[in-house]
């Protein structure tokens, strides 16, 4: 399917000299990528899990509303293992290196919290539009040191500084090394992104979210 504005990552490092997308509607954006995914997550009679969850699948019409593509790695996951401690064990681990969940990598142990580190990342690229490799951390430092401004993406200098570090530390969260450690996406990732959404409503951001 053809979407007027291409891939979010095509945008976010702005291919073919596009304009750089507008902070309030990366606030959007990023609600509406999660709100899809809690939508996989809660599929009946069985949870879909993403597993390759990235800015290159994630697809933007012309009034920039997301569109989650490319299901093709996702995995039926029984519920009473979705979002559990006991884990449902596939053989290999798939995805795309820098998105996949550390833990799932190591043990073959996936849930939905394998999707949230995706995120996690996807999020931090969203308001840097920086490559994935070691992201998190450079970010992380970045806040301990003062100096996040500087890893904000610069092709533009409105951001809403306040919004923007409640942004990152969310999406940091979701970064966390152990499944254990992120937060859900029902209760805490979305409800946090759509504060964030609201804070620009008064621009008329809005759209649904479509997989």
């Amino acid at each position: 399917e053809y979407l007027e504005n291409g891939s979010l990552e095509d945008r976010l490092l702005r291919k073919n000299n596009t304009p750089p997308i507008p902070w309030r509607k990366r606030f959007d954006i990023a609600a509406e990528i999660a709100t899809g995914l809690l939508f996989l997550h809660q599929a009946k009679p069985e949870p879909l899990v993403h597993r390759d969850l990235k800015p290159a699948n994630i697809l933007l019409d012309r009034n920039y509303v997301s569109k989650i593509s490319d299901v093709g790695l996702a995995r039926l996951v029984p519920p009473s293992v979705a979002d559990s401690v006991t884990q449902y064990y596939m053989t290999s681990a798939a995805g795309t290196f820098c998105y996949i969940d550390p833990e799932y990598q190591q043990t073959g142990m996936l849930t939905t919290r394998s999707d949230v580190y995706s995120l996690g990342i996807m999020l931090l690229q969203i308001i840097t539009a920086k490559p994935p490799m070691g992201l998190a951390h450079h970010v992380k430092r970045a806040i301990e040191k003062g100096k996040f401004a500087e890893m904000l993406d610069q092709s533009i200098t409105d951001c809403p500084m306040d919004q923007a570090l409640t942004f990152a530390e969310l999406a940091l969260k979701c970064c966390e090394l152990r499944k254990k450690d992120r937060p859900s996406l029902a209760s805490i990732v979305v409800p946090e992104l759509n504060k964030l959404r609201d804070f620009g409503s008064g621009e008329g951001i809005g759209g649904d979210i479509h997989v």
